[in-house]
């Protein structure tokens, strides 16, 4: 047992080693310039014997070992040398053996404690025997291995070994090697190596039992700094030429995983599954793979094998896609029901083991059959399907790694197939949505929408629409009754533009089922609540006027089984769902989308459904909208869509101007009276080849205008003592100057003039006599406009010819 000192101790004790082998190694290279084999053997004998020390932790032993490797390569080179020492080999060999023959008796009794620095020496004058190939070479490995049980001290006994198999790497018995044998030849290399790996297994293992309990920790450190020499064996047997697929599957195979499954040590295990999956070929793991998964299986409860299963899987899943020719071999070993059916096991047995474990299981199985048979969507559903299982089984998902596990699971399809609507279509998808949290389902759901728009994805059917729209449907509705008050405005805002923005890629040129893809969208959005309607409806109603527009260039209705896709359904579809819209409140949105429809309505000539939308728009106005800003803003809405739309006739259009001129003149500030009144003259006269031209009509909305903007004026001079800026009088010039340029032939050349006079009368003087030291750049502006029409001459220049600038 290792004495327990500190780390000032140990130094010591590492230097007083040190110091041993350097002693002892300048008196063996004397001996060795003198080419004395006896004392050559002697002071490498008492040079090796510092290595019996239990003093050292496995990295300070490391160092210690390591000078005395450095020594044996030369002792090596010498003994190789017959001339040099003048004793055949195998006499040599035999002379080592027998200690007490060559050393005299205080030597003899320092080399026997433990044997250590013997088998150093047998081992180094061993190679030198196979290397001269008098004696063949499995016999003196097996006589080696053999010898080396002497050696019983973990750690001395570990190093020893590792001496071993470094010194005879290059002379195992193995196919096209100099030191070939009979017809069994490789399997003597392979079993003289499973016999140094099971004798360092075991001494490995055996750390763990030493000292007290209280030193755990420190065993565990000093075993992991030693691993890789037991490791180094499965190294070496996965190089050995000559071990072929039978015989992997037949001997070396089984005999590793005995020793790995009856270790009982979950530090080994791990580390020793790790090994094989990394050091033998991928196509013996894929006709072995029964017998590696059944390994698993036996593992200690405590051993990750999450990470043995991923790492295993992934290794086949990179093999399968670098060797395309190789897929029809997974087919035939049947690999991806085996995993899963492992797997299973895995997650049954480990009844302790954590969430997080399960689902980082089920991510690596999903991505091995995405990469390996990408073709087998019900091999995704199974492991989806897996995944809701285990996640019913247990309390609701709360672990956050669990969860960021599921949103992996669901988002690796997504990454897979250009189709993205494909995964959305497994009926297992969103019952594994259903387990998630409301915040991760509303990040899934975002994920999802960022793909398809990446893609550009184009979703086509009413049936995948339907699926879509219930998988993301943490960001159309309030799951389990959670109120959308407790989300930021900002993420609020961008989770309905980011389904705003997937309504538009909603298309299918069939206009019948395309009105079916509206009717299931609209189905979902309704649901959604108050604050999220004024997101998600305007996108629903402007795709559905695109289908309006698309039947009436198409020159006809379409009749459908269930709904006929006519333009006339469509609309009473949108009314009810902007009448929804307006009841929010969003009565300013509401009216927008209102007077959009009656444009559409307009241009398929159905002048009752035109005159309804303005109806509802009217009454919005009327009894939804108090702020005298959005009045404003919503009269010239309505004017400007009035203006473009030519299907009323007459009764209905002198209706509904009559409407708009009358709220334009009741706006509760003069300014914005004046502006929505001259802005009606645009009902009057509209340039187009049929568009209506009443002049007169016009010409009375322009002077109502004028009236307004004198009252204007002087409600300023009372209020201010000023008469204000003469804005509102430039722009009812401008509009006199544009209808007068259109043809009006009840504007005349005076009426201009009159009005340019009353402005530079205003602009002059103010209320108080005072002169205006200032221009107004509009009219000035527009004062130039009109010089140059004037200077241009032609038809346009005489009209401006009586108008004097």
């Amino acid at each position: 047992m290792r004495r327990l000192g500190g780390v000032e101790d140990e130094e010591k004790w590492l230097a007083e080693g040190i110091a041993g082998i350097q002693h002892n190694a300048f008196f063996m290279h004397r001996a060795l310039d003198a080419n004395n084999l006896r004392e050559v053997l002697k002071y490498s004998a008492l040079m090796l014997s510092e290595l019996r020390t239990s003093n050292l932790s496995p990295q300070k032993y490391y160092d210690l070992y390591m000078r005395a490797f450095d020594q044996l390569r030369q002792l090596e080179i010498f003994l190789r040398d017959e001339s040099r020492h003048g004793l055949p080999v195998v006499d040599l060999y035999e002379l080592v053996q027998h200690a007490g023959n060559i050393f005299d008796h205080l030597i003899v009794s320092i080399i026997s404690y433990r044997l250590g620095p013997l088998q150093y020496l047998l081992c180094t004058v061993g190679s030198v025997y196979i290397k001269s190939k008098q004696a063949p070479s499995k016999d003196v490995l097996k006589d080696l291995v053999e010898m080396c049980r002497g050696v019983q001290h973990p750690i001395r006994g570990l190093f020893l070994r590792s001496y071993l198999a470094q010194v005879s790497r290059d002379k195992l018995p193995e196919i096209g090697s100099d030191y070939q044998g009979d017809a069994n030849t490789v399997m003597d290399a392979v079993e003289f190596v499973l016999q140094n790996f099971t004798e360092m297994n075991k001494l490995w293992v055996r750390i763990q039992h030493q000292g007290p309990g209280t030193v755990r920790e420190k065993q565990e450190k000093e075993r992991n700094e030693l691993r890789d020499l037991v490791g180094k064996n499965l190294h070496v047997l996965g190089q050995i030429e000559g071990v072929h697929l039978e015989m992997y599957k037949e001997t070396v195979l089984p005999r590793i995983l005995e020793q790995v499954v009856n270790c009982k040590d979950d530090f080994a295990q791990y580390y020793l599954m790790e090994c094989i999956i990394q050091v033998f070929p991928d196509e013996y793991h894929l006709q072995t793979l029964e017998t590696l998964l059944a390994a698993c299986t036996q593992l200690m409860p405590t051993v990750d094998t999450k990470i043995v299963l991923t790492q295993l899987m992934d290794r086949l899943s990179n093999y399968a896609v670098s060797s395309p020719d190789v897929l029809h071999e997974f087919l035939q070993v049947e690999a991806f029901a085996k995993l899963n059916n492992a797997i299973g096991k895995v997650i049954d047995t480990q009844i302790e083991m954590p969430i997080v474990g399960a689902m980082t299981l089920f991510v690596s199985l999903l991505t091995f059959a995405l990469r390996v048979h990408p073709d087998r969507l019900d091999y995704v559903d199974q492991v989806l399907g897996a995944c809701v299982v285990k996640l019913s089984s247990g309390p609701k998902l709360e672990d956050a790694r669990a969860m960021k596990q599921v949103v992996a699971l669901l988002s690796a399809p997504l990454e897979k197939y250009n189709d993205k609507v494909t995964a959305l279509t497994l009926s297992n998808y969103p019952r594994v949505m259903d387990h998630l949290d409301d915040g991760t389902n509303k990040v899934m759901a975002m994920l999802i929408i960022q793909s398809i728009m990446k893609n550009n994805s184009c979703i086509s059917t009413a049936d995948k629409v339907e699926v879509l729209f219930e998988v993301i449907k943490g960001l159309i509705k309030d799951l389990d009754g959670n109120a959308t008050e407790e989300l930021e405005e900002e993420d609020f805002q961008e989770e309905q533009n980011s389904v705003a923005r997937l309504i538009n890629m909603l298309d299918n040129e069939e206009p019948e089922e395309m009105l079916k893809i509206i009717c299931v969208v609209r189905k979902h959005l309704m649901t959604g609540g108050t604050r999220r309607l004024p997101f998600t409806i305007p996108p629903l109603i402007f795709s559905a006027l695109r289908l309006v527009r698309q039947l009436e260039s198409q020159g006809g209705d379409i009749t459908g089984e269930d709904l006929p896709a006519t333009p006339r359904n469509i609309f009473q579809i949108l009314n009810q769902t902007i009448e929804v819209l307006s009841s929010v409140p969003c009565p300013e949105l509401a009216l927008r989308l209102y007077l959009q429809c009656a444009e559409a309505a307009s241009d398929c000539d159905l002048e009752p459904v035109a005159y309804e939308f303005f109806t509802q728009a009217f009454i919005l106005y009327e009894e939804e909208i108090a702020d005298s800003e959005a009045q404003v803003t919503a009269i010239h809405l309505i004017v400007g869509t009035l203006q473009r739309i030519n299907v009323f006739g007459v009764e209905n259009r002198d209706t509904l101007t009559h409407k708009a001129t009358g709220y334009s003149a009741r706006l509760l500030k003069k300014p914005d009276q004046c502006r929505a009144v001259y802005a009606c003259s645009h009902l009057f006269w509209v340039d187009d080849l049929d568009g209506i031209k009443d002049g007169e009509r016009a010409l009375l909305c322009l002077r109502r205008a004028l009236r307004i903007a004198n009252a204007a004026q002087q409600m300023a001079n009372a209020t201010r003592g000023s008469s204000g800026p003469v804005t509102l009088f430039v722009e009812i010039l401008n509009k006199y100057i544009y209808v007068y340029e259109k043809g009006n032939p009840h504007i005349t050349p005076s009426d201009i003039q009159s009005l340019i006079e009353l402005i530079n009368t205003e602009m002059q003087s103010d209320n108080n006599g005072n002169t205006r030291t200032h221009s107004d750049p509009f009219f000035t502006s527009t004062l130039r406009y009109m010089r140059f029409q004037k200077q241009k001459g032609g038809l346009m220049g005489d009209k401006y010819e009586l108008i004097k600038l």
